[in-house]
């Protein structure tokens, strides 16, 4: 299991979260920045990716502007920050985006490259990284999650972090 650390640089992605989403507000966008209470990588035979858990109500939010069919997630950005030392935590955001309804959500991510070493094989071999946002109190069913699909799995990582 990850937990969302209280350090610097978590803190720093939170801040440069904010900040960027706070530009796409200046262009007319809508813009939900999300704050996980913890990031789990999970590879089972429900789903397989990162469950990402925030609070309900931020879950409340985003999944209203998706499942009311308002908001069709169809471009995503990544921005990854290489580890400030030698270490296998890596901390990326996903911005997911509607273009159509200018609708983004900021999704930070902090994950252990050894310890999601399964979700990361499986995700470059079939070219799909899948983010499960879930809301902190809820149980494990299909019912109770968002899904964010990003066909490029290299940008979470380090060049050689699955070498060896």
């Amino acid at each position: 299991m990850t937990t969302a650390p209280a350090d610097d640089q978590w803190d720093e992605l939170l801040e440069d979260a904010t900040a960027i989403a706070e530009e796409y507000r200046d262009d007319g966008w809508d813009a939900v920045v999300l704050e996980p209470e913890r990031v789990v990588p999970v590879d089972d035979e429900t789903r397989i990716g990162f469950d990402v858990r925030v609070s309900d109500d931020e879950y409340d939010l985003v999944a209203a502007l998706i499942e009311d069919g308002d908001v069709t997630i169809t471009a995503a950005d990544v921005y990854y920050r290489p580890p400030e030392n030698e270490t296998d935590r890596r901390i990326a955001l996903a911005v997911e985006r509607d273009e159509e309804t200018e609708t983004a959500v900021f999704v930070p991510l902090t994950y252990d490259v050894e310890a999601s070493r399964s979700v990361f094989e499986t995700a470059l071999e079939g070219g799909e990284l899948l983010a499960h946002v879930i809301p902190e109190s809820a149980g494990d069913g299909p019912e109770n999650w968002l899904t964010f699909s990003h066909d490029d799995p290299s940008l979470f990582l380090e060049a050689d972090d699955l070498e060896g």
